[in-house]
């Protein structure tokens, strides 16, 4: 992976080598790289970097905050861009959600739907989500408990403004890969129980920059890639 320059013109043989790398994981797992999407996610860099990557023809960007979502989608407004959100979502942001984002993928129990289905009436459009499954044990891992998918996947049918298109989750921090494939694979086990009850549901978005290749082996058609795309983050010392 390319260090990061003034210019950004490492952007372009980070996402080639992304891509790559994505290609690469698909073959050995026996499946066509056509199914599998890159969401090049932009949380903590800022906008004069999504807008370099946006040059190279990315259109979607993951955004953990919805404040930094809000400031870079006014800093970008001229691209016309589309934001996802993939962070832990509190329900007194469904309206700058309802207003600014393209989807959701971190949809995670009834109150919040409830919270985006009334904003979205507000502003008289309708959103892609994802339902936040928790698939890992730790406890700081954000999710709908797998046992209480199939009611709230049910719920969601009242909701005409929520387009679900599928599950989304995010695997236990650990070195072992058994572990970390476990989690994935209970995400697609989940999805292909609740096809079977009559829900379409075509798109899983698992693995991030470090454990990728675990989750197209278990059949992610979306991942999320955030250091491999943009380099390190640096965050604020604590206090």
């Amino acid at each position: 992976m390319s260090t990061p320059s003034d210019d950004h013109s490492y952007l372009a043989a980070n996402w080639a080598a992304a891509r790559a790398r994505v290609d690469e994981a698909c073959r050995a797992a026996g499946r066509d790289p056509a199914g599998v999407a890159i969401l090049p996610v932009s949380k903590t860099f800022g906008p004069e970097l999504v807008r370099a990557a946006a040059a190279l023809g990315l259109r979607r960007f993951g955004e953990n905050k919805v404040q930094e979502l809000r400031e870079k989608a006014g800093a970008l407004a001229d691209l016309g861009l589309e934001w996802v959100v993939i962070g832990h979502l509190q329900t007194n942001k469904a309206k700058d959600v309802a207003r600014l984002a393209s989807e959701v993928q971190s949809l995670d129990r009834l109150e919040l739907a409830e919270a985006l289905q009334r904003r979205l009436e507000v502003e008289g459009r309708a959103l892609d989500v994802l339902v936040q499954v928790k698939t890992s044990p730790e406890e700081s891992k954000h999710g709908l408990a797998p046992e209480a998918l199939p009611a709230l996947l049910d719920r969601l049918r009242e909701w005409p403004a929520l387009r679900v298109r599928g599950l989304m989750t995010v695997a236990v921090n650990s070195e072992d890969p058994a572990a970390v494939r476990a989690c994935f694979r209970r995400l697609r086990e989940l999805r292909e129980e609740n096809v079977a009850r009559g829900h379409a549901l075509p798109r899983l978005s698992m693995g991030m920059s470090g454990d990728f290749p675990l989750a197209i082996a278990e059949g992610a058609t979306e991942v999320r890639l955030g250091t491999a795309i943009f380099g390190r983050r640096s965050y604020p010392a604590a206090p």
